[in-house]
């Protein structure tokens, strides 16, 4: 059974508590580690090994210097491929045919990308007059903001996480990781690489452990982190603002969403269900991105249901080794509990479930897991808690409509707007609809087609900043205007 210690100064160390808690195979509820969970000793000493490199080589290092670091830690994870795709499947049970594609290729390419970013980016330069004559001019610098806390979530535990360290790093930065309890092996594994890189020790930490009177409040109640970036529930991003309102540390929050997916009579059928089907279904549901909510124009609406419908039935239910396989179980017993209770809801609101449902029967083996079926509900109310509140699981409720504006209007209706998705072949109304959504994101006949030079983050309650590209480093880095008389 795996020992999964804390990464602290360059070095794996347990708990002085002894405290450890287990970590899951969701796909057949064994236990495959122990975990020591962080006490404010642990955490104390990540921050203090993070302050203390600012002021180390790392600190003195070039732009350039950094970057091949980086680099060679994502070359690093791809010399152990493998190994990263075995850990990130115990843990979260997705497929291996996923989590090869996205989450690993994904992991190596957000230290790459965010490297070569900071050695192209441009500073500013104003000449301004002076009563002398003589002329002065003024220029900006980036410099690193400090330690950053980071906490990160489970459902894409590499990706996200490193979508995160990659620029923080980049810019100069320490950081404290707190992955998520249920999925703690590849932040762990990564600081192997980042040894092996010649990531100097307290550049990167890890402290593993759980939210409230653990790690993660422990981590942001420290007065020596300079920022918080987090993934997570809405509630626990207030939670955080609170935390770094003392001090007057600043926050980058992705947070929780109920995404909508509009549909026009126009659009492509085929391309519409293809995408759809991976909006609402890809990772069990499990993405901040997806879809739970779909409105369909009224003359296509049966032909929709009766097609994704289909579509839903013809993926395979299988663990992560199983090839044919492509889609896992959801990350816990606990978070299937919370899906099937909108399960139930849905059937109490008077639903009508066009498939699933329920749970899978699944082979001997495999009985302990998280197993969930894709499920798809039409005829709810638009005020139902299915309808309104984020479900996290794989399920969508879909509604006809009969114009552009209430379409429109029912997409904006939520208090959350983190992503879009539109289905047109009208370019003219595509661009149209896709500026009144209210959303940081809005993808036009396609969904998950990113480029990580764009900005990425949410509308109302969905988020606070944005990262990516030259939006990351605005975050990471403190910008800083010196004026030198002439």
């Amino acid at each position: 059974m795996k020992e999964i210690k804390h990464f602290i100064n360059g070095a794996f160390v347990g708990s002085a508590s002894g405290r450890t808690f287990d970590d899951i195979n969701p796909a057949n509820g064994q236990v495959i580690g122990r975990v020591h969970e962080a006490g404010r000793a642990e955490v104390d000493a990540a921050v203090q090994a993070a302050r203390a490199a600012l002021s180390g080589p790392w600190g003195a290092m070039s732009v350039a210097e950094r970057a091949d670091i980086l680099h060679r830690v994502a070359d690093g994870i791809t010399a152990r491929f493998d190994e990263f795709l075995e850990a990130e499947c115990l843990d979260t049970g997705k497929p291996k045919s996923l989590a090869s594609h996205i989450d690993i290729p994904r992991g190596a390419a957000n230290f790459k990308v965010f490297a070569d970013l900071l050695k192209n980016v441009p500073s500013e330069a104003f000449e301004m007059a002076t009563p002398d004559g003589s002329g002065a001019i003024n220029y900006a610098v980036r410099r690193p903001k400090g330690v950053i806390g980071v906490i990160s979530p489970w459902n894409l535990p590499l990706l996200l996480m490193t979508w995160k360290v990659g620029p923080a790093l980049a810019c100069g930065n320490t950081v404290v990781v707190k992955p998520s309890e249920e999925t703690p092996l590849t932040t762990t594994l990564l600081g192997e690489v980042m040894q092996a890189a010649g990531v100097p020790a307290g550049v990167y930490n890890v402290v593993h452990g759980f939210g409230g009177d653990s790690a993660g409040a422990f981590l942001t109640e420290h007065a020596d982190v300079d920022a918080f970036t987090f993934t997570g529930e809405t509630g626990t991003g207030e939670l955080i603002m609170r935390a770094a309102a003392k001090g007057v540390r600043q926050v980058s929050l992705e947070l929780g969403g109920k995404n909508a997916g509009i549909v026009f009579a126009d659009c492509d059928m085929d391309k519409a269900i293809e995408g759809t089907l991976r909006s609402a279904f890809a990772n069990c549901g499990q993405v901040c991105l997806g879809t739970e909510r779909l409105y369909v124009e009224r003359p296509i609406f049966e032909e929709f249901v009766a097609r994704l419908k289909a579509g839903a039935e013809s993926l395979v239910i299988g663990p992560p080794d199983d090839p044919t396989s492509n889609f896992g179980p959801l990350v816990s017993l606990k978070h299937r509990e919370k899906v099937l209770s909108y399960y139930q809801q849905a059937v109490a609101d008077g639903a009508t479930v066009v498939t699933g449902g329920g749970v899978p029967q699944m082979p001997e083996a495999l009985a302990g897991g998280a197993w969930i079926q894709p499920t798809i509900w039409t005829g709810l109310a638009d005020d139902s808690a299915v309808v309104t509140e984020e479900i996290f699981g794989p399920c969508c409720h879909i509604r006809p409509f009969d114009s552009e504006a209430e379409a429109i209007a029912l997409a904006n209706s939520l208090p959350y707007g983190l992503s879009a998705t539109l289905w047109s072949d009208n370019v003219g109304r595509a661009h149209r609809v896709a500026g009144q959504l209210e959303a940081g994101i809005v993808w036009v006949n396609s969904w998950f087609l990113r480029d990580l030079r764009t900005a990425f983050g949410g509308s109302k309650q969905s988020g606070i900043g944005r990262e990516g590209g030259v939006h990351s480093l605005e975050f990471y880095t403190e910008l800083k205007n010196i004026c030198v008389k002439l």
